[in-house]
């Protein structure tokens, strides 16, 4: 993932289960985030239920931005019954190597594509076969349709396993300012040691600070007094938080806005001491480590 830009775009809400954004407005994005050298851009087949992936890949033919320009993270293996899936009756997790390749094949029709560069599996299953989605990932990997494969909201112990049947190069995680659980529980430790860029899907916590509750209103007076101070907004401080660590967490934003990747790009000017870290590590802890 050495190409992959710092900041990833999340492609979640820009449609029907966000923004709705027109083929025309999602071609505009897609070169306003380039242009800010945002260049990848994080998708899964179950966006939109199943149909996120094929307006996105509409757009990018719009846009005019040639493939070589972009790099493109879909995932598979969750179900959920829709208009697009009929048949189904409750949502579950399909990680077979029959499900895998099909879906494959599917995002390669939706993204107007002949490879992707990261195939994730999208949340671990508690039924999952390592060996028989390793086979898959070889099978999409000769035939040259995957260049790279990955996993999302795996344990420590899942990440070793799958990395006995195949190496997998990155792991998608919730981890913010209000989630520092991967951080604590040898997640990020064991991306680092087995040479897998970590990414969080969350990496502002935006639902457990700006709700309309008395715990999220505390939360987020007390981050935003503290940001502050330091000429930051609360997203601002939340980026720096992980941009700072040794271990290259790369950040998904989840925005259908242009300068929202924009700003998350400037930031990586912003060169914060050890000591600064710390200090935000303490206000979001509460802890004093002396």
């Amino acid at each position: 993932m050495s190409n992959f830009s710092k900041v990833v775009a999340g492609v979640i809400r820009w449609g029907s289960w966000g923004a709705k954004l027109s083929t025309s407005k999602m071609a505009s994005l897609i070169e306003a985030c380039v242009e800010s050298g945002v260049t990848t851009f994080d998708l899964a087949d179950v966006y939109g239920n199943y149909t996120t992936e094929r307006e996105f890949g509409d757009a990018v033919i719009l846009s005019g931005i040639s493939r070589d320009q972009i790099q493109l993270i879909t995932k598979c293996g969750i179900i959920k019954p829709c208009a697009e899936k009929p048949g189904f009756k409750i949502s579950h997790y399909n990680t077979s190597k029959r499900h895998i390749l099909e879906s494959v094949d599917q995002s390669l029709t939706n993204l107007n594509t002949d490879s992707i560069d990261v195939l994730m599996i999208n949340r671990p299953s508690p039924i999952m076969n390592y060996e028989e989605m390793a086979e898959a990932f070889h099978v999409l990997k000769e035939a040259g349709k995957v260049k790279e494969f990955g996993v999302v909201n795996f344990s420590p112990d899942q990440i070793r396993a799958m990395t006995k049947f195949y190496p997998i190069t990155s792991h998608q995680a919730e981890l913010s300012i209000t989630n520092l659980d991967p951080l604590l529980d040898g997640t990020i430790d064991t991306c680092i040691a087995n040479g897998i860029t970590p990414m969080s899907w969350s990496p502002i916590g935006g639902k457990m600070i700006f709700t309309n509750t008395k715990a999220g209103r505390a939360r987020e007076k007390k981050f935003n007094d503290y940001a502050s101070e330091n000429g930051w907004t609360i997203s601002e401080m939340a980026m720096l938080f992980l941009f700072h660590h040794p271990a290259g967490i790369r950040p998904v934003i989840n925005h259908s806005k242009a300068d929202k990747y924009k700003e998350a790009v400037d930031l990586g000017e912003t060169i914060l001491s050890n000591e600064q870290w710390f200090e935000m590590y303490m206000h979001i802890t509460g802890q004093d480590l002396s």
